[in-house]
């Protein structure tokens, strides 16, 4: 199939897989706490993709580990746990949201650290983003007075992590296969990870009695074997048939995605907070507007 078609599938996909990872994540904060949710969904997405792949482990030279460690760091170990304290103050579709700044800090980052040239409409969709999520935010700290939207903040930073995490995979990961990235980042991971479950006592006979562990990490284990580890796959590939900017575009679906999950579970979701996203989105088409 044409590399036209197959960036296109892989973008709806994504956006259905990952635009319905908040509402799970929100589910699962009902019975784990933030760092038992991040490292048991980074623990359970490694053991899926150990079973289909650890053999491509081997296939990592020394020199490519460096950069499969990083990305395993900033695409999703920080991410995970980020995403997980944002949602205890702010609704998942407001977090999902903000996750669509991925492809303005994409450009951000790659104009001051890769060196990546931007066009003056680049740089005016960053601005016109910025302004929707300054909107956004204050718009949802009047209609959710009980929330702490200090936590989007949070929110801003796996965004700023995953756009890092993009420029590093297709700077320097590009010959390596999908499958072999992901189970080399999971392969760095999975210890920290372990660490920190360990840490938090979650082994204790007062966690693992609760009756509302069960539900969550039946939550966490679709979150983990769809929207990380399959998704994980399939958005390697979709970098290595495209461009780091439409790679990152796949946040333009996703609000929608989530906000229709959010509000079917009751979160609210105003005129302006709409208006907001519309703004944001148009900011981030700008801004990917020079390459697709």
């Amino acid at each position: 199939m044409k590399a036209f078609h197959l960036k296109w599938i892989y973008l709806l996909t994504l956006s259905l897989i990952w635009g319905s990872s908040f509402i799970l994540i929100k589910k699962g904060l009902n019975g784990l706490t933030p760092m038992r949710l991040g490292a048991i969904r980074v623990i359970f997405t490694a053991i899926f993709l150990f079973i289909v792949g650890f053999k491509k482990v081997k296939n990592i030279t020394a020199k490519d580990w460096k950069w499969i460690i990083i990305t395993g760091l900033l695409g999703t170990f920080f991410p995970v746990f980020l995403f997980a304290f944002a949602e205890t103050e702010i609704d998942s579709a407001i977090a999902s949201i903000l996750n669509s700044l991925v492809p303005l800090n994409t450009i951000i980052l790659g104009f001051f650290v890769f060196k990546i040239s931007s066009t003056k409409r680049q740089v005016l969709g960053v601005f016109i983003g910025l302004a929707g999520t300054i909107m956004l935010i204050i718009n949802g700290i009047s209609l959710n007075p009980n929330q702490n939207y200090l936590y989007a903040a949070l929110v801003i930073v796996a965004a700023c992590s995953y756009a890092a995490s993009i420029n590093v995979l297709k700077q320097h990961l590009q010959h390596v296969n999908a499958l072999t990235i992901a189970v080399g980042n999971f392969t760095a991971i999975l210890i920290p990870a372990v660490i920190v479950l360990i840490s938090t006592g979650f082994f204790s006979a007062e966690v693992l009695t609760n009756q509302n562990l069960k539900p969550a990490l039946l939550y966490m284990l679709v979150l983990s074997l769809f929207g990380t580890a399959i998704a994980k796959v399939l958005f390697n590939k979709l970098v290595q048939v495209s461009t780091p900017v439409f790679a990152s575009s796949v946040a333009y679906l996703m609000p929608i995605v989530a906000v229709f999950w959010g509000v079917l579970d009751g979160e609210r979701f105003n005129f302006l907070q709409g208006i907001a996203t519309i703004i944001i989105l148009i900011g981030v088409y700008l801004a990917h507007k020079k390459k697709c």
